[in-house]
């Protein structure tokens, strides 16, 4: 883990996040980063942004899109994974604005992947650590990935972690075993709001 961001620097990128998607929700732009953008969030940087619906306290998936590698300024991927979250995840229908009341914003900046080297495919569980590691799966035109914080969120060991990450490709569970797959891990820092609109935390993986 190298990135090092600041709690303060991790507020100031929720906080965009969820500016961005209620503007482009209320006027159909893109905002544009404040000129007192510390320097350190215009480094080129892979992030993902998470939006959860929070009923009776429980948090429920609304939409997550991100750049898994560093291929744009931080700030700049930020804003646009965010409004992505909201109105590109094909998994959900858009968001709507009245919904952002109830919706929690989560931001995670990624270190850059690294391919997992092993001799032999069985002893990929013993290069994963559940808590840190997320990862990508690679095998031809198929690819996935997953957040630190999913198999943490569905109490997953490692086996488990690659099976569904290769789901998440669009591959069999078992995948993974496969002499010609590629396995990608990388870390994250990990910022989200209490509520909605509320106190801008940095969460710790158990």
């Amino acid at each position: 883990m190298t990135l090092n961001l600041t709690d303060e620097d991790g507020e100031f990128l929720v906080k965009l996040a969820r500016r961005s998607i209620e503007e482009y929700l209320r006027r159909r732009v893109k905002v544009k980063p404040s000129a007192e953008t510390p320097e350190s969030l215009n480094v080129k940087r892979g992030v993902f942004v998470t939006l959860n619906s929070l009923v009776a306290g429980v948090k429920e998936l609304r939409g997550c899109i991100g750049f898994p590698y560093p291929t744009h300024p931080l700030v700049e991927a930020t804003v646009e994974s965010a409004i992505e979250a909201a109105v590109g995840d094909p998994r959900f229908p858009p968001v709507t604005l009245k919904e952002m009341d109830s919706i929690v914003v989560e931001v995670s900046v990624l270190t850059r992947p690294e391919l997992i080297v092993v001799n032999n495919p069985r002893e990929l569980p013993k290069s994963i650590r559940i808590g840190v590691d997320g990862l990508i799966i690679e095998r031809g035109l198929y690819k996935g990935l997953l957040l630190p914080q999913v198999p943490v969120e569905w109490g997953w060991d490692e086996e488990e972690f690659l099976s569904n990450a290769c789901m998440k490709a669009g591959l069999t569970p078992d995948s993974w075993l496969l002499k010609d797959i590629k396995v990608y891990k990388f870390q994250a820092e990990i910022f989200e709001e209490e509520e909605p609109r509320g106190q801008v935390k940095r969460r710790i993986l158990r």
